[in-house]
């Protein structure tokens, strides 16, 4: 059984401001090939899979280009809600953290989003239907079982649900990664292994697999950036275990051992990062 974590509305309030400029973006390109792989098409467009990627097949009759909703559930900043916006007639933005809705907004500016202070535990027929609900590095903090039953009631037959999540390939590019963590890892608040992922957690794989999601595909895309260091130290108060509200007057310390630690590895106050940003998408079983 998938015991779900301990729903804190405003885990992440102090981390709001500290998100975008910390956590890696999600590609372009990925998001054009979801799209595409689900149907969708750019808003205004005539045609079908407008969005399509070079190369890429167009899903034949399961769907037909269509321009619909989509639901960012635990959308944080905002990054996959404005990401999609040119693919929707409407994006649905949902986070249960004002503080994030706020950067949210900000960063939106006139995109098709309207923003909506809940969570999973609020999904119900007043949402409305969706072609596609998309989650970024948010799942895992849901009763998953539960929103994915919600889901099944307002995606539409084709819609599909896609979990977006990014990890760090180990490369020679990535050699700092260990010192980072364990940088931060002696700031880390010691109630967050209580409120995390413990030894017995279920991957999203095997819950989909038991859900009415139950087709998977995986694509993703691998890119090499540089880095501010000073992003690095965003990044680490951006996270649930480190956020200023945990650390208090440890935020400076903080930031001067992470730097500390990447001096080995630093050029000009950056480092080099290769991510690979996977996108799970989840359809229900073809009809027979």
């Amino acid at each position: 059984m998938a015991v779900p974590v301990p729903f804190l509305p405003h885990r992440f309030r102090s981390a709001a401001p500290h998100y975008l400029a910390g956590r890696p973006p999600y590609p372009p390109r990925l998001v054009a090939r979801v799209a595409a792989l689900t149907g969708l098409r750019r808003a205004g467009t005539a045609g079908a899979h407008s969005a399509e990627t070079p190369g890429e097949p167009s899903g034949g009759a399961a769907h037909e280009g269509r321009s619909g909703r989509v639901l960012d559930l635990g959308c944080g900043p905002g990054q996959l809600a404005l990401a999609f916006a040119p693919f929707a007639t409407e994006v649905l933005a949902v986070d249960p953290e004002p503080e994030m809705l706020r950067v949210a907004r900000q960063a939106a500016g006139s995109a098709p989003i309207r923003f909506l202070q809940g969570s999973s535990y609020d999904l119900g027929p007043a949402f409305g239907r969706f072609d596609l609900a998309v989650m970024g590095r948010s799942f895992h903090w849901m009763d998953r079982a539960e929103t994915l039953r919600q889901l099944d009631r307002l995606i539409v037959p084709d819609g599909a649900v896609v979990l977006f999540g990014d990890s760090n390939p180990e490369l020679p590019d990535n050699a700092w990664r260990p010192a980072w963590r364990e940088a931060v890892a002696r700031y880390r608040d010691p109630s967050y292994e209580r409120t995390h992922r413990g030894p017995d957690w279920i991957h999203h794989e095997a819950l989909l697999l038991d859900s009415a999601f139950c087709r998977l595909d995986s694509v993703a895309a691998i890119d090499r950036r540089c880095v501010p260091v000073a992003s690095l130290v965003q990044r680490a108060l951006s996270r649930s275990g480190s956020t200023p509200a945990r650390l208090g007057d440890r935020v400076a310390a903080l930031s001067d051992e992470v730097v500390r630690a990447l001096e080995p590895f630093t050029r000009d106050g950056m480092v080099t990062e290769v991510v690979e940003t996977t996108a799970l998408i989840a359809t229900r079983e073809a009809a027979a």
